[in-house]
């Protein structure tokens, strides 16, 4: 009976492992769960024979498979989402999907298949059902790729990026009907023959980024939503000239060598559109423009005994095309000098505008133009010397909430611009030559050069001033404000009597830059105790020679205290709040006292501070300059000597005067002891009964 029982438990044991092995939850190599095996950086040389036969996604990349055989997938009948990519793979045998005829994404990227492309070929016309291609990074020619794609009729991903294309001819893609999305980013591609897209009805989304196209002309793709043709050599984008409605939403032609503003398709879906880091200019209004306004340019397009020419205005101005639905534009790094009149008003639902980085010396603001739905604008980095705006308008920028006109040179700027953006929160008018307007300014700030009024612009949040050359900043300058991020750096005056400035906004103050403010600690009241709220604060290259203890009770996250004349931190201010909350620690260029550390063993001590730039704080000894965190036993035996002699210097120089103390009151003791005796008998003396 005990041995039945026996056998029968083992019986039960064996079914459980049986079971277990069956269900795929464990395995020597792979991790398994959910019909997926997941195998990747093993550094497998086959196809693992023993994972479960129901397995459905098998993920075997950056592994070093060099073959595929026709037996390696064999027992994997119901797979469906096959990675390779990242191996050797120089060969996949004709015959080694034959049992996975419901494979729909197959990722062959960063292998070798150029050496036996036409075998491997062989081996995927065996996939009728595949969906989703990879061939990136296998050093294929057009050729090559022409091979291996002929008989994919079902695709509808395929990227072929960073191979060795050089150009496309017009069968290359003709039977791939079903694709909608191709890669062909990162080749050589400097020729497309005319018709190669044409077959390719549904295909939405096309990126042939990082080629080497001179130009786009008659594009004709309506049915592309996604065209990606940025960082090529292109200097004309000509869309054909129709009526038909375009499906295209974003275009970017980004990094490129474009001369003038691309001929859009007259209708369209546009959403985006990306210009940056471009060669565009308008030319009519240039001083010195010589050419008169009807010079033209015309375009010779020839398709075998067909010639087409199309005639350009090379100074148009006018947009032809409707760009109602476009709301993101980026004009940025280009040669503007000026928009043309008009230029934006029929872009009703531009969001986002994005002209920095050009040579603009004017910008104006109408009632319609920049559009009412204007969300950010940024014109940093220009040559604006004036800001025109129609402040007599209603609803000028309403939705505006971002503001950038950095690096520029204003001169002249509304006093009262931002009392008319109702929803402005972020202002950024570093380095330019500006004022902050003083409570007594007039109304339109005309008793100043140039000062912006930012009282009671209750949406304002972040304001940033760095390098304007401020002037003293007037007592409730920030009244009526909930600002939370403010950057008064590199502004010599603004801040030298006080912090009063900030009072206003201490509460609401979050992140704060003061550097390079010309702040010390004799010159300027230094109490930060009413900032309560303030998370980041950034006080370097000033004339701090002492740590301001307010900081103390304060819940900062980050400090900066770099380049300052500190010779040590506070170690009591440490222990309070903020060493509690502080995570991020600035503290180089600094000439701490190699002897006088004690603060800085205290900060190791805190595991939540983190000194960031811990290599670089040095201190000095004796005249040498020593890496704090690296200091010789010497110099730290030196230290502790130092230590002990300064007390026994203490005590040498307080026994003189001990001795002398009590000689002195030896001497006068002895001189009057009769005296002393004497009346303290009279004073003490008690009559005897006898």
């Amino acid at each position: 009976m005990e041995t039945t029982v026996l056998w029968l438990c083992l019986g039960l044991a064996f079914l459980g492992r049986g079971w277990g092995s069956h269900t795929g939850m464990s395995h020597g190599v792979c991790k398994l769960g959910h019909g997926a095996a997941a195998c990747n950086g093993r550094e497998l040389k086959l196809v693992p024979a023993d994972l479960p036969a129901n397995t459905k996604e098998l993920f075997l990349d950056d592994n070093t498979i060099q073959m595929l055989r026709n037996a390696s997938l064999l027992q994997y009948r119901q797979l469906g989402n096959l990675g390779l990519s990242g191996n050797t793979l120089k060969l996949i045998e004709s015959g080694a999907f034959l049992n996975n005829r419901d494979l729909q994404v197959l990722s062959l990227a960063d292998n070798a298949l150029f050496t036996n492309y036409s075998v491997t070929a062989a081996a995927l016309w065996s996939l009728p059902a595949l969906r989703k291609l990879d061939l990136s990074g296998n050093q294929l020619t057009e050729d090559m790729v022409a091979t291996l794609i002929q008989n994919l009729s079902s695709l509808e991903s395929l990227s072929v990026a960073r191979n060795v294309i050089m150009r496309l001819d017009s069968f290359i893609f003709e039977r791939l009907s079903q694709l909608q999305e191709l890669n062909l980013e990162k080749n050589y591609i400097f020729e497309i023959e005319s018709g190669t897209f044409e077959g390719l009805r549904r295909l939405q989304r096309l990126s042939l980024a990082y080629n080497y196209l001179p130009c786009i002309v008659e594009f004709d793709l309506t049915q592309l939503k996604m065209l990606n043709v940025s960082n090529n050599i292109i200097e004309w984008f000509l869309a054909v000239e129709s009526d038909a409605l375009f499906e295209l939403e974003t275009l970017d032609l980004s990094h490129n060598r474009l001369l003038f503003f691309p001929l859009l398709p007259r209708q369209s879906k546009l959403n985006s559109l990306l210009l940056m880091d471009n060669e565009m200019c308008f030319y009519r209004h240039l001083p010195n423009a010589t050419y008169p306004p009807n010079v033209t340019v015309q375009f010779l397009l020839i398709d075998g005994n067909i010639t087409n020419i199309t005639t350009l205005s090379l100074w148009d101005e006018v947009i032809h095309s409707n760009l109602s639905s476009l709301r993101f534009l980026d004009m940025s790094q280009n040669q503007f000098w000026y928009l043309p009149e008009g230029f934006l008003a029929g872009m009703t639902s531009l969001s986002y505008l994005k002209l920095n980085q050009n040579c603009l010396q004017t910008f104006h603001i109408w009632e319609e133009e920049p559009p009412g739905m204007l969300i950010e604008l940024d014109l940093s980095q220009n040559q604006l010397s004036e800001l025109q705006v129609d402040l007599g308008s209603e609803g000028i920028l309403p939705n505006l909430r971002l503001l950038n006109l950095s690096a520029n040179g204003l001169q002249k700027v509304p006093a009262k611009l931002f009392a008319h953006t109702p929803k402005i929160t972020t202002v950024d008018l570093s380095h330019n030559r500006i004022d902050v307007c003083p409570q007594q300014a007039n109304a339109d700030g005309s008793k100043y050069s140039v000062c912006i009024d930012f009282r009671n612009i209750m949406t304002l949040k972040q304001l940033y001033l760095a390098g304007c050359g401020l002037d003293v900043v007037d007592g409730h300058a920030f009244s009526g404000t909930s600002l939370t991020h403010l950057d008064l750096s590199n502004n010599q005056r603004a801040l030298s009597r006080s912090l009063r400035p900030l009072q206003d906004i201490a509460l609401t103050l979050q992140v704060v830059s003061l550097r390079n403010a010309s702040l010390s600690c004799a010159t300027a009241d230094m109490d930060f105790s009413s900032f309560q709220n303030l998370l980041s604060l950034d006080l370097s290259e000033n004339s701090l020679d002492s740590f301001p203890e307010s900081l103390g009770s304060l819940k900062l996250h980050t400090l900066n205290l770099q380049r300052n004349l500190l010779t040590s931190l506070s170690q009591d201010a440490m222990q309070k709040q903020l060493g509690k909350s502080l995570n991020m620690l600035y503290l180089s260029q600094n000439p701490y006292n190699c002897c006088k550390l004690e603060w800085w063993d205290f900060l190791h001590s805190l595991q939540t501070v983190h000194i960031v730039d811990r290599v670089e704080v040095t201190c000095l000894y004796s005249s040498r300059t020593l890496h704090a965190a690296q200091l010789p036993e010497s110099v730290l035996q030196a230290c502790r000597w130092m230590t002990v002699n300064l007390a026994l210097l203490y005590l040498v120089l307080a026994l003189p005067i001990c001795l002398t103390l009590l000689v002195a009151f030896a001497i006068m003791f002895l001189t009057f002891k009769q005296k002393l005796l004497q009346m303290v008998k009279s004073r003490y003396r008690v009559s005897s009964p006898y």
